[in-house]
C-alpha cells in the first residue's frame, strides 16, 4: 500500500471519529481532503469510503444521524441531509 492509500484510510478513520464525536464540520474536512489525495494521486477510494460520504456535501453519513437508508427492489436508497440519493444494489 502507498503512502497515499495509507493517507486516505487514516483520513476515513478520522472522519469517523469526528462524525461520531458530533463534529460534522471536522469530518467534512477530512472527507474532502481525502477526495483531493485521491484525485491527485488517481487512486479510486474505497467501497468503504464512497459509501458512507456524500457526493454533494461531502458529509461523512451516520444512518439514523444526518442519514436515511431505505431498502428498495434490489437496491439500497441512501438520502443525506442535504437531499442528495445514492443508489447501491444488492441482491437479496
Amino acid at each position: 500500500m502507498d503512502v497515499a492509500a495509507e493517507r486516505i484510510e487514516r483520513l476515513h478513520d478520522h472522519a469517523r471519529a469526528a462524525a461520531a464525536n458530533g463534529a460534522d464540520d471536522r469530518a467534512r474536512y477530512y472527507v474532502r481532503l481525502a477526495r483531493r489525495v485521491a484525485e491527485r494521486n488517481r487512486l479510486t477510494l474505497p467501497r468503504e469510503f464512497r459509501r458512507f460520504t456524500c457526493d454533494r456535501c461531502d458529509a461523512y453519513l451516520r444512518p439514523g444521524k444526518n442519514a436515511r437508508v431505505r431498502l428498495r427492489d434490489g437496491h439500497v436508497v441512501i438520502t443525506c441531509d442535504c437531499g442528495a440519493h445514492a443508489r447501491y444494489p444488492y441482491e437479496e
